[in-house]
């Protein structure tokens, strides 16, 4: 029989090995499930781990469904470093997406290359007020941040519908809820021909850069996690957690909404009702898989984007439900939870005499 016992201190080596355990037994777990429903199990994982890679053209996509992943990790980090619940980074990723594509509308023939920045920019702010939103309510009104960003997201996605089906939906698109197409002077500079890579992966890795200069080097980014664990120790070394907090929603915001701003001016190049496509909610995973860390959450979002890739690829090539996804990305976000057991534990074996001293 097996017992867990507490550490005298939290194992340094498991708090970086069990991710790597967690996502082991989400590869076993998977394999047991792609046999239950009938499928090569082999054939299963090569959709998932092995076609995502197998060529420039697909390492392109991957980086593609990588970027707004790990710009929205980037940003949540700093909210849950900070002890700030943001649950509604996809609302934020929405809202920042809807103002950047309203900028790219104002777009025509004549319109000169500046209005990429414009878009961006646009995206920022956008997010950013949107998660404002949530920090005046907690701020003021001591809201809980969980609820009110999360009920935040259906509000975002109302207005997205809004928007499409009526005051911005193209006329010459056939009744379809979309807005027309973006001039092409709005998109998104690509990084190389043939593939869809554009400049937000060179923002999302110089953000995590950023991210860790702040963090780990900045008095700034000490005060920023002090005034969210510790409040009073806080006001005590005269940080302020007021601070703290629109700091980390605002950034948090801006990174969600600059993730929307790439994504319409870029891959999608209109806005339409699909727009949500659940980043704001796998970035969460992102996040805590890559243990909060810059470089961490680099490796997650490039693993989260294998997820979102061997999903359709598996809808389309094994005739496997899209819920697919959804299951892996929930599957390792409850296997890291279980193996983070063994952060704070040890696994010890109880013999047969302990069992029965233990019943005396």
């Amino acid at each position: 029989m097996f017992r867990l016992e507490p550490r005298p201190q939290a194992s340094r080596w498991w708090s970086y090995g069990s991710p790597l355990l967690a996502l082991a037994v989400t590869v076993l777990i998977g394999i047991a499930l792609f046999a239950a429903l009938g499928k090569d199990p082999v054939r299963g994982l090569q959709v998932f781990f092995w076609e995502p890679i197998r060529s420039q053209y697909a390492l392109g996509e991957l980086m593609v469904k990588a970027t707004p992943l790990l710009l929205i990790a980037l940003g949540l980090a700093v909210c849950f470093r900070s002890n700030v619940w943001n649950i509604g980074a996809e609302g934020q990723f929405v809202i920042g997406a809807v103002v950047a594509g309203g900028v790219a509308l104002l777009a025509d023939k004549a319109t000169g290359p500046w209005i990429v920045p414009a878009i961006l920019l646009a995206g920022v702010l956008g997010g950013m007020a949107w998660a404002g939103l949530t920090a005046l309510l907690r701020d003021r009104f001591n809201a809980n941040e969980i609820l009110v960003s999360l009920m935040l997201v259906y509000v975002a996605t109302l207005v997205l519908g809004y928007l499409v089906y009526g005051p911005w939906k193209d006329p010459m698109g056939y009744n379809f809820p979309q807005t027309k197409t973006f001039e092409k002077v709005t998109q998104i500079p690509r990084l190389m021909q043939g593939s869809r890579v554009n400049i937000g992966l060179l923002l999302a890795l110089a953000g995590a850069g950023a991210l860790w200069v702040f963090l780990f080097r900045t008095r700034a980014g000490f005060a920023q996690q002090v005034g969210g664990l510790a409040p009073a120790a806080a006001r005590y070394a005269g940080f302020s957690s007021r601070r703290a907090l629109w700091t980390a929603l605002l950034v948090s915001g801006g990174a969600a909404g600059l993730a929307g701003a790439l994504e319409v001016a870029g891959p999608i190049g209109q806005l339409t009702p699909y727009v949500p496509a659940g980043y704001g909610f796998a970035a969460i995973i992102v996040a805590f898989v890559g243990r909060l860390h810059p470089v961490g959450m680099v490796f997650s979002a490039i693993l989260m984007s294998m997820f979102y890739i061997g999903g359709e690829l598996a809808q389309s090539r094994m005739g496997l439900p899209k819920s697919l996804t959804g299951v892996f990305q929930g599957l390792l976000l409850f296997t890291l939870l279980a193996c983070d057991t063994l952060i704070a534990f040890r696994v010890r074996w109880a013999g047969n005499r302990n069992i029965s001293t233990g019943g005396q």
